[in-house]
């Protein structure tokens, strides 16, 4: 039975729609019902290796870029195969349907069951990648998934989900399990879709975010990004000025966990620069910020014409002088932290605020000045040889994840030589107002029922539980 909707200006058209697309994915539901866990995972291998697959891989990031006019080809391949891959790898590890736990000393078994048909947003920053990601982890957990793509990067996105259920129907499996909103997609229709689904996935602005928390329905969404990065006096300044720009320019800074602001201590300031700059960066002159501030910006909003460019198309978009052309990513340096600025913001683009910290607690000090700006709950990095350092970040800074001499763009949504799950959606926890404080991940996609038999009595006595307070505070 379709849920009764309440979004208004919603047409006949787009209501059957999104009922039929509903209605789809839980009959496809139906046909894997009773699948195990092999069979499940054979779907789920198929689905990977058709993003996998060189040629798609390669013909997709050409569309993605073609279309939306973001990123480059070169980095959109390697994210299309890298995240799925490292997706995969994770989920081959995991049990997701029938017993998935059995705790036979405690009398606790536990069966993972569908969360039913889960409606994916997702942005034309990753018009490829980010879907097969989740479909993955949708039907890891046997579930059917609705991908509302962003309609600049409907084509991709489309072209993608055609490649999936042409796997899934070479396995022998229902094409429906993986479905695309069809052109054009509207708010209304997307809204829509949210409201009948089972549960949301939203990554992209945070205005879908929202929209998801408040749609009725169940939603994992995901925070703003704005990475911070210190550059600690004991940092190798050449191992962290080669992470940070391969980290930066990667798909020219699309990603919500590249860097954005780095915060490099006084001592090592003009040599970390120079490091900097041995590697591709461009100081800017007083006079060029200006320029980049006038133009990358138009009316406070991000300049379409210039973000997510290559490094030579935003210097002649900007207007910059020659000696800039060759650059990699542009260095734009801060006086005293101005919460105004709009170079404290995310800036989508090959661009990098640096501030000078005076000494560790101003460091600690200006990254969460940054992250009051934008992006608390999200992340921030260190390069340092001191392990303090790091230890004191994650216990005084709002974020999810702390990242310790890593490239961050590669190391924040999982990588082979950290443990964080690979995922393109990155949750913030309550700081970025999100029901998660995770690397979106397979278990989000599940439901968990407990067969709950009796065990050995694990009742403690009151003098082990109140023993303590009785003895500091007596029993009165």
């Amino acid at each position: 039975m379709p849920k009764h909707s309440a979004v208004t200006g919603a047409t006949r058209k787009e209501i059957e729609t999104t009922d039929r697309l509903i209605e789809q994915g839980r009959i496809a539901m139906t046909e894997i019902a009773n699948a195990d866990q092999a069979r499940i995972d054979e779907l789920v291998t198929a689905i990977a290796w058709s993003l996998y697959k060189p040629e798609n891989a390669q013909r997709l990031a050409k569309m993605a870029v073609r279309d939306t006019g973001i990123g480059n080809v070169k980095d959109k391949v390697i994210k299309n195969q890298r995240k799925t891959f490292g997706a995969l790898r994770d989920l081959m590890r995991a049990k997701t349907v029938g017993i998935i736990e059995n705790d036979v000393a405690n009398g606790m078994v536990k069966y993972g069951k569908p969360v039913g048909v889960v409606a994916a947003i997702t942005p034309s920053t990753n018009p490829s990648a980010t879907p097969v990601n989740k479909s993955m982890m949708a039907l890891k957990g046997a579930n059917a998934i609705v991908i509302a793509p962003s309609p600049a990067g409907w084509n991709s996105t489309n072209a993608t989900v055609e490649v999936m259920r042409s796997a899934l129907a070479r396995v022998g499996a229902p094409q429906d399990l993986v479905q695309i909103l069809p052109q054009p997609v509207t708010r209304s229709m997307t809204r829509l879709l949210m409201e009948k689904a089972d549960l949301i996935v939203a990554t992209g602005s945070q205005n879908n975010v929202r929209s998801a928390y408040s749609s009725g329905t169940p939603a994992i969404g995901v925070g703003a990004g704005n990475v911070p990065v210190i550059v600690d006096s004991s940092a190798d300044l050449d191992d962290a000025a080669r992470k940070i720009s391969a980290s930066k320019t990667f798909d020219n800074s699309t990603s919500c966990s590249s860097e954005n602001s780095l915060i490099i201590l006084e001592d090592v300031y003009e040599a970390a620069i120079a490091a900097l700059e041995s590697v591709g960066a461009y100081r800017c002159s007083a006079g060029e910020k200006d320029l980049i501030e006038g133009k990358l910006w138009i009316d406070g909003k991000l300049n379409r014409d210039l973000i997510a460019k290559d490094a030579d198309v935003f210097a002649a978009g900007l207007g910059l002088g020659e000696l800039s052309r060759s650059a990699r990513f542009f260095l734009v340096e801060e006086g005293e932290f101005n919460f105004d600025s709009v170079f404290a913001d995310e800036k989508l683009s090959l661009v990098l605020t640096v501030y000078r910290a005076r000494d560790f607690d101003h460091a600690v000090q200006l990254v969460r000045d940054v992250l009051r700006v934008q992006g608390r709950g999200h992340s921030c990095g260190i390069h340092t040889s001191n392990p303090e350092q790091p230890a004191r970040l994650a216990e005084e800074i709002d974020v999810v994840r702390v990242l310790v001499n890593q490239a961050h763009t590669f190391g924040n949504g999982g990588s082979f030589d950290n443990a964080l799950n690979f995922t393109l959606s990155m949750g913030c926890g309550t700081w970025g107002g999100n029901s998660i404080s995770e690397n979106l991940n397979y278990r989000n996609f599940i439901n968990i029922t407990h067969l709950v038999t009796t065990g050995e009595e694990d009742k403690p006595t009151e003098e082990e539980l109140f023993g303590a307070h009785f003895a500091r505070y007596g029993k009165d």
